[in-house]
C-alpha cells in the first residue's frame, strides 16, 4: 500500500541543528579530496617519498573511498544513519591524527587509505541522514542547497586552507585540521541527531555483492589512475579496465537475483536517479580537471603563491554558495529539476568555455574570475537539485545506499577526470613543444616561453573536452530527468520502475 502524505514521518524538531553537524562533516571529507595536494610537495621531501609512489598520497585515498562507498551506504541503512556517522566521524579523526604524525611513507600512505574508508561510511550516512530527516519539500530545498554548495566548492576551500596551512604552519597541519571539525561534528550528532524510527533496512548484508562492487570499482578508479601515469594502452591499465567491467557485470547479475542486494537495482534503474548519477558524474569529470589545471597555470605559469592561488578560487566558491542556495533553493520547489540541472550545466560550460581563451599572459579579473563565477553559478544551480532528486521518494530503507551512489558518481567521475583531462593536456603540450623546438633550441628566456605556452596550449585543449563533457550532462538532464516540482501536493503514479518497492519509492511525475 501507498503512503499518503499524512502518514509520514513528523519532521525532526532538531533538524537545522543536525544539518549544522552533517554539513562540517561533508565539509571535512570534501575538502579533504584537495587540501593535501598543495601540502604532498612538502610531505614528499619531508618523508622521502619517491616521485613514482607521490601519486599513492592521493590515489590511496580516492581507491578506499571510492571503492567502499557502496558497501558504507548499506552499512549506515543496516546499522543506523546516526551510528555510521559517528563512527565515520571518529575513525577519520584518528586517520588523520595519524596521517599528520607520519614517520615514513608507509604510515602516510596507510592513513590516507583510512581516511578513504572512514569516510566511504561517513559521506553516505550524512547525505542519507538529510534525506530521511526533512520531508517537507521546501526545507529539503533549502537543506540541500546548503549540502550542494558545500559538496561543490569544499573542494576549492581546500585549495585556500592547504595553502595557508602549507606556507604559515606545516604540511601535517593539512591532516590536523580535521581532527576539531570531526570531534565538534561528532559530539554534536550524538546529542542533536535523532533518526527518524522505522527507516533502518534490516535484511541480510549482501556479502558477493560487496566484494563485486569494492573490487569492480577499486579496479576502475586504479585503472584511470594508472593511465594518467602509465597511457591507456599499458597492459596492467588495460587488464585492469577488462577486469572492471567484468567485476561490475557480475555484480549487476548478482543484485538481480539476490534476495537482500547491496545496490537494489529499482534505485539505479530510475530514470530520474539514473540520470542524476550520469550528468552528475560528468560534471564532476569537468570540474576535478579543472581544479587541477587552473592550480597549476596560477601557479607554475602566473607565478602565484600556495595562499594566492587558494584565494584565487574565491569567486567560483561564491558563485556556488550563489546559486546552490540562492537559485537552486528559491526554485527548486517552482519548477522541474531537469530545469535548473540542464541550464545550470549549460551556464558552467560557457564559463568553461570562457577558459579555453587561456594565454600565458591572460588577464585574472578579465578573464578567470568571470569564467569562475558562471562556473559557480552553474555548477551550484545543478548540484543542488541533484543532489535532493538523487534520494527523493527513496525507500528509507534504501536512502544509505541511494546517497552512496551519488558519492561513488562523483568520486569516479573525478578519478575520471583528473586522468582523462591531464592525459589530453600532456598530449597537446608534447605536439606543441614538438612542432616549436627550433624556437626553444636556445635556451634561456625563449625556451621558458615556450614552454609555458606549451602548458597553456594543453590546458586549453583539455578544457574544450570539459566543454563538450557539460554540455553532454545538460544534454542527459534535459533528456533523462522527467520528474516534476517536488511539491507536497498530489502525485501521479511513476512509469512502474520502482513498482516492487511501493509507491513510496516512487518520484512522482507531476504535470509539468
Amino acid at each position: 500500500m501507498s503512503k499518503t502524505a499524512a502518514s509520514l514521518p513528523q519532521a525532526d524538531p532538531s533538524r537545522w541543528r543536525a544539518l549544522v553537524f552533517i554539513a562540517l562533516a561533508q565539509l571535512m571529507v570534501v575538502l579533504d579530496a584537495t587540501i593535501v595536494n598543495i601540502a604532498l610537495p612538502s610531505a614528499q621531501q619531508d618523508l622521502g617519498i619517491s616521485d613514482g609512489n607521490r601519486q599513492w598520497v592521493i590515489t590511496a585515498y580516492a581507491l578506499a573511498f571510492g571503492g567502499l562507498l557502496l558497501f558504507g551506504g548499506r552499512i549506515a541503512d543496516l546499522w543506523g544513519r546516526k551510528n555510521a556517522f559517528i563512527v565515520g566521524l571518529i575513525g577519520f579523526a584518528l586517520a588523520s591524527a595519524l596521517g599528520g604524525a607520519a614517520n615514513g611513507e608507509a604510515m602516510m600512505l596507510g592513513a590516507r587509505a583510512l581516511q578513504g574508508a572512514f569516510g566511504a561510511l561517513l559521506a553516505p550516512a550524512a547525505l542519507s541522514l538529510l534525506a530521511v530527516m526533512f520531508t517537507d519539500a521546501k526545507e529539503r530545498a533549502k537543506a540541500f542547497g546548503i549540502y550542494g554548495a558545500i559538496a561543490g566548492g569544499g573542494g576549492a576551500v581546500g585549495l585556500i586552507l592547504g595553502g595557508f596551512l602549507t606556507e604559515y604552519l606545516n604540511w601535517r597541519w593539512t591532516f590536523f585540521v580535521n581532527i576539531p571539525f570531526a570531534i565538534i561534528a561528532a559530539i554534536g550528532a550524538w546529542l542533536v541527531i535523532r533518526e527518524p524510527a522505522g527507516t533502518r533496512n534490516r535484511s541480510a548484508l549482501d556479502i558477493p555483492g560487496v566484494v563485486l562492487s569494492t573490487l569492480g570499482l577499486v579496479s576502475l578508479v586504479y585503472g584511470f589512475t594508472r593511465a594518467e601515469a602509465n597511457g591507456w594502452t599499458d597492459p596492467l591499465t588495460l587488464g585492469l579496465f577488462v577486469g572492471s567491467a567484468v567485476l561490475l557485470g557480475a555484480f549487476v547479475l548478482v543484485e538481480s537475483k539476490v534476495k537482500s542486494p547491496l545496490l537494489p537495482l529499482r534505485v539505479l534503474m530510475d530514470r530520474n536517479r539514473g540520470g542524476v548519477y550520469l550528468s552528475l558524474g560528468l560534471a564532476v569529470i569537468a570540474m576535478f580537471g579543472l581544479f587541477l589545471f587552473l592550480t597549476y597555470y596560477l601557479q607554475v605559469v602566473k607565478g602565484f603563491s600556495p595562499v594566492k592561488t587558494g584565494f584565487a578560487f574565491l569567486p567560483m566558491i561564491v558563485g556556488m554558495i550563489t546559486g546552490s542556495t540562492q537559485i537552486g533553493a528559491r526554485l527548486m520547489t517552482r519548477v522541474p529539476p531537469r530545469l535548473l540541472m540542464g541550464p545550470g550545466f549549460l551556464l558552467a560550460a560557457s564559463g568553461m568555455l570562457l577558459l579555453t581563451q587561456l594565454e600565458v599572459d591572460s588577464s585574472y579579473p578579465a578573464l578567470i574570475l568571470p569564467a569562475q563565477l558562471l562556473l559557480g553559478l552553474g555548477m551550484g544551480s545543478a548540484f543542488m537539485p541533484a543532489m535532493s532528486l538523487a534520494t527523493y521518494r527513496v525507500n528509507p530503507a534504501d536512502a544509505g545506499v541511494a546517497s552512496a551512489m551519488v558519492n561513488t558518481s562523483q568520486q569516479v567521475g573525478g578519478a575520471i577526470g583528473t586522468a582523462l583531462l591531464n592525459t589530453i593536456a600532456a598530449s597537446a603540450t608534447t605536439a606543441y613543444l614538438t612542432t616549436h623546438a627550433a624556437e626553444a633550441a636556445g635556451g634561456g628566456a625563449a625556451a621558458k616561453l615556450v614552454q609555458a605556452r606549451a602548458m597553456v596550449e594543453g590546458y586549453s585543449s583539455a578544457i574544450w573536452w570539459a566543454v563538450g563533457i557539460l554540455v553532454a550532462s545538460s544534454l542527459i538532464a534535459l533528456t533523462l530527468i522527467n520528474t516534476g516540482r517536488p511539491d507536497t501536493g498530489p502525485t501521479a503514479t511513476g512509469d512502474g520502475a520502482d513498482a516492487d518497492a511501493g509507491a513510496e519509492n516512487r518520484i512522482p511525475v507531476i504535470a509539468h
